[in-house]
């Protein structure tokens, strides 16, 4: 998944910026805390997903009035490199815990079902630098997606689940999230945000089965 320099140039090429979200359009969402003490947190990867995912489309993620920064983009390329997939790229401006809320304001916004939202999220479960889909189930104890769920009522909706391992010792899990990476980690950072980016951009291509078994193989794409 990270030897993809010559096909991202040319879907940057082929992607086209301007159009109006329609019905078979996504929303792929970002979650994190707002604001530069949080930017480089555990917590903050399914933000930094989105952020690459719009710098691949040459889009930028500006104020939206759902509580959240907001884009419209086309995701990577189709067959025969036509633009990809279109869907609004957002990281909400509330906290973590109150995500729900410019979420299903977003969903309203641009009226789309729930799925066809995509959220990006950060993983205790699962070792660091690695990426897993799923569709629907619980909440982990993640209060981004439990807010998400509480708003919407529903919890029919996509996960890209972006692994950062579990703390160490007998460090508080809340505490471990709101903690930036280990120097180590941030070396192996930019290719686990672009698997993320990557993983969203087949999900939403290919559909969750064949994701999944393209994002859950070992060795690259």
């Amino acid at each position: 998944m990270r030897a993809r320099g010559d096909m991202r140039a040319a879907a940057v090429i082929a992607v086209t910026r301007h159009y109006s979200p329609r019905m078979d359009s996504w929303l792929v969402v970002g979650l994190g805390n707002p604001g530069p003490s949080y930017a480089g947190n555990r917590h903050n990867v399914g933000a930094m997903v989105v952020a690459e995912l719009a710098s691949r489309a040459g889009a930028k993620l500006a104020r939206h009035k759902s509580r959240a920064s907001a884009a419209s983009a086309r995701l990577g390329t189709a067959p025969g490199g036509a633009p990809g997939p279109a869907a609004v790229l957002a990281v909400p401006s509330s906290y973590m815990n109150e995500s729900g809320g410019p979420v299903s304001s977003l969903l309203k916004y641009y009226s789309l079902p729930t799925d066809r939202l995509v959220v990006v999220h950060d993983e205790l479960d699962i070792p660091f630098g690695q990426v897993r889909l799923k569709a629907s189930g619980g909440e982990g104890g993640h209060n981004g997606l439990r807010s998400i769920t509480g708003a919407m009522g529903s919890r029919d909706y996509l996960r890209v689940r972006v692994g950062i391992g579990r703390p160490p010792g007998r460090m508080d899990p809340a505490d471990f999230v709101l903690r930036d990476f280990a120097p180590t980690e941030r070396a192996e950072l930019p290719f686990t945000v672009s698997d993320g980016a990557d993983a969203v951009e087949l999900l939403i291509q290919q559909g969750l089965v064949a994701a999944q078994q393209r994002v859950h193989a070992p060795g690259p794409l």
